[in-house]
């Protein structure tokens, strides 16, 4: 649908690991008033979930938080919201009833208890199937037996579900879609054959639906995905600002908001999102030459290949250890924010020596498919003679943050050479300006370009594809709106490797993988409540 006000903004929501945010732009796609709140997955009976009535608690009190930003800039009373879009977290399991209640705790990415799902169906379906994805986790319920199975009636991602209850549309992005289920780009919806598959396996340990029937349906960017429902409207902004009636675009995830935030949605374009976890979307020009387990396949918001490394442990343990850090210093006394302190600390690691000094990070907070662990206990180690200062500390651990990455990236850049020109990435491992941005050129051994927004690509993202769905010609690819529209006159800055600092981060790397086997050996003996 092609807008005929120009004058109309864009939302944009997206449900981070940590954060809730949203970013209102206006019709020139730069963002105009932003929100956010914090909010916990938690451990409870050994999975990892949310609390959905914390999705409504944390995206009405992010709202707020933006309709007082809006005020403050130009006035709520001027803003018209023309168009809505809802990202979240990719790789979830949300099953539903038939009569729309949940059945079981939201199952999150975190988890990587489906070992034996995703290897019978990835050999079924000669399509590699992560432990993460919704196809996973249902068959790993059917396998075990799992009393609510008998009972779904519908599977969705986070933003799927959002959408719904806001619309009343059972409907996901392609993008999002592909983290469930496998995609045929031709159609740019599930393919069919490998449904098929997936229902004889299924069948065969009786499971009587079929897995067409309990997924969302897939629309691709630009498409209209319904309208905000009286019920939504109240569920959002119980104080009425936004009002019934608003387009809604489709739900997508935070993979594909990345993708448009960084414009990388065409061939040879690669977008990284670094955070609490840490993902590269690269856009095929071909397939790959054969089926890599620890490589997803997966689409851009119009339906592209892409190939994504995905890593289930990121910033988490680095955030850790800042918090820590700042801790001791309030108790001598300092005074600062959390802005201040990130920036002090990441700075030093640019003083560090080359392979951090002899320190070595293991940063597994959860498991982590691309190395084999189901569950994670953060290691640090170093050596009696090792250099241990703040520098080199601050370096581990930014090194150890991209050292599963590099894992994946290596299977796609020499096992599959695929050409990588540039990396454009996002998140809040690049806040501090120069930092990471020169740290991850170092590891991949690749160019890195930094966008504006780039500490707030999500929301921005999805606001994007909200203001595409909205303005967008006829016919106008999702590539083109973005380069001429969006991007044409964008500021960014690129960081080229320095191959003194990319040698010391092999030797690093090297070294961390040695340590895996301490984390082995921690998983083992380190239980929960410190139990033998």
């Amino acid at each position: 649908m092609a807008a005929q006000n120009g004058e109309a903004a864009c939302l944009g929501i997206e449900f981070g690991s940590t954060r809730i945010k949203a970013v209102l732009v206006g019709s020139d796609h730069r963002p105009v008033a932003y929100g956010s709140c914090l909010w916990e997955n938690r451990l409870a009976d050994g999975i990892w979930t949310y609390d959905l009535e914390d999705v409504w608690r944390g995206v009405r009190t992010c709202l707020e938080e933006l309709k007082r930003d809006a005020e403050a800039r130009r006035g709520l009373a001027h803003i018209k919201i023309g168009a809505i879009g809802v990202s979240a977290m990719m790789h979830v399991y949300l099953a539903f009833g038939a009569d729309g209640e949940l059945l079981v705790p939201f199952r999150t990415w975190r988890n990587t208890c489906t070992k034996k799902a995703a290897e019978e169906l990835t050999e079924r379906l000669d399509f590699p199937i992560p432990q993460r994805w919704s196809a996973a986790h249902l068959y790993q319920a059917i396998l075990d037996g799992e009393t609510h199975v008998k009972n779904v009636a519908f599977l969705t991602t986070l933003a799927g579900y959002v959408h719904w209850r806001l619309t009343g549309e059972k409907v996901l992005g392609v993008g999002d879609a592909s983290g469930m289920f496998p995609i045929d780009k031709t159609t740019c919806g599930y393919d069919e054959k490998k449904l098929r598959q997936f229902d004889e396996l299924a069948f065969s340990h009786g499971f009587r639906r079929r897995i067409q029937d309990v997924l969302p349906r897939v629309l691709t960017a630009g498409q209209f995905a319904g309208t905000l429902t009286p019920e939504g409207a109240r569920l959002l902004d119980p104080a009425g600002w936004l009002q019934a009636g608003i387009a809604m675009c489709p739900p997508e995830g935070d993979a594909g908001t990345g993708m448009t935030a960084t414009n990388s949605v065409r061939e040879r374009t690669c977008s990284l999102s670094a955070g609490t976890s840490v993902f590269a979307m690269t856009v095929l020009e071909r397939p790959l030459k054969r089926t890599h387990p620890e490589i997803d396949l997966v689409a851009t918001p119009e339906g592209g290949a892409v190939a994504m490394v995905h890593c289930n442990n990121g910033t988490g343990d680095l955030d850790a250890w800042i918090e820590l850090l700042g801790e001791a210093a309030e108790k001598l006394g300092a005074r600062f924010d959390k802005t201040a302190l990130y920036r002090t600390l990441f700075q030093q690691a640019l003083c560090a020596d080359g392979d951090c000094g002899g320190l070595t990070n293991v940063n597994y907070l959860s498991g982590e498919h691309l190395t084999g662990f189901t569950e994670g206990r953060p290691v640090f180690a170093r050596l009696p003679g090792s250099r241990f200062t703040l520098a080199n500390f601050m370096r581990a651990q930014l090194f150890s943050v991209l050292c599963t990455l590099k894992t994946g990236m290596d299977i796609l850049t020499r096992g599959e050479d695929v050409v990588i020109e540039e990396i454009t990435a996002h998140g809040g491992y690049f806040k501090v300006k120069g930092v990471g941005q020169r740290i991850l050129a170092a590891a991949l051994d690749t160019p890195v370009c930094i966008r504006d927004a780039a500490g707030e690509g999500g929301p921005w993202g999805m606001a994007l594809l909200a203001a595409y769905m909205l303005y967008r010609e006829e016919g106008e690819p999702l590539g083109d709106y973005l380069e001429n529209r969006v991007f044409r006159d964008a500021a960014a800055e690129t960081a080229a490797p320095d191959p003194a600092e990319a040698a010391g981060f092999s030797r690093y790397l090297e070294r961390y993988r040695r340590c895996l086997i301490v984390e082995q050996t921690a998983i083992e003996t380190l239980k929960d409540n410190f139990e033998s």
